[in-house]
């Protein structure tokens, strides 16, 4: 995928995740349930970190559209083992006071979980950090998360679907509109002329002075006849799809 391609897919998804309008209550039902000051609905693939829909009570400063390098956050290890990852003061955790997003950001509390559609394809997560410590490594906070994220991915999937079949309705319409347009010319465009060489064929045909053309007057006699039928049968096998 270019460039070009990476960005039009990006920016689809943050339109997709705008139209879900339980999202902003999410947010802020995260953020008064945690105390986190920063919650976020991010599409993160191997090589970007978009935000998509953000709540920042801590002037982290960023909007819907706005980038983190991926590398740096937490979200690209989450994805890769599709697991939700959090804990609640970095500054002592054994694992997270030596690594490097708390580092970077500043942050002391953080918790992040996949986002998976449907179809199992991988859209983000649904993450939450703040400056300072707060309880949300604990199995209530990570299953709200969890029921969260699990809505947005199916929303989102129904939402895939509906694009689907309204493309496939598109097609449908378009192909109605080809047939319709290959009948008028089976039933104009083409009788006209073939009516002009049935009519030379005939002429040909009685021709008895002459017998090649009259031999070829009767080919292209029954050649108009054949061709004739042949019309005939496909107009009433598409009329009988209409």
């Amino acid at each position: 995928m270019d460039t070009l391609e990476l960005a039009e897919h990006i920016r689809r998804d943050v339109e997709a995740i705008g139209r879900i309008s339980a999202v902003p209550s999410m947010l802020r039902l995260i953020c008064e349930q945690t105390g986190m000051g920063f919650a976020a609905v991010a599409r993160v693939d191997g090589d970007s970190w978009t935000a998509c829909a953000v709540l920042d009570r801590i002037n982290f400063g960023l909007k819907p559209g706005g980038q983190l390098e991926v590398h740096t956050t937490l979200c690209v290890e989450s994805r890769a083992a599709r697991q939700p990852i959090a804990f609640d003061r970095a500054s002592t955790h054994p694992v997270f006071r030596t690594h490097h997003t708390p580092r970077i950001y500043g942050i002391e509390s953080y918790i992040s979980v996949p986002i998976v559609k449907g179809d199992g394809s991988y859209f983000g997560n649904l993450c939450a950090i703040d400056p300072t410590p707060h309880d949300v490594d604990n199995a209530r906070t990570i299953a709200m998360f969890q029921g969260f994220a699990d809505l947005i991915g199916h929303t989102l999937e129904l939402e895939d679907r509906q694009s689907a079949t309204e493309v496939a309705l598109f097609d449908a319409e378009a192909t109605a509109e080809l047939r319709d347009q290959f009948i008028a010319v089976l039933g104009h465009d083409l009788r006209n002329p073939l009516a002009s060489l049935s009519a030379i064929g005939e002429l040909l045909a009685r021709r008895a002075a002459d017998p090649d053309s009259t031999r070829a007057g009767l080919r292209i006699r029954a050649t108009t006849k054949r061709m004739a039928s042949l019309i005939e049968d496909v107009m009433d096998l598409s009329l009988i799809h209409i």
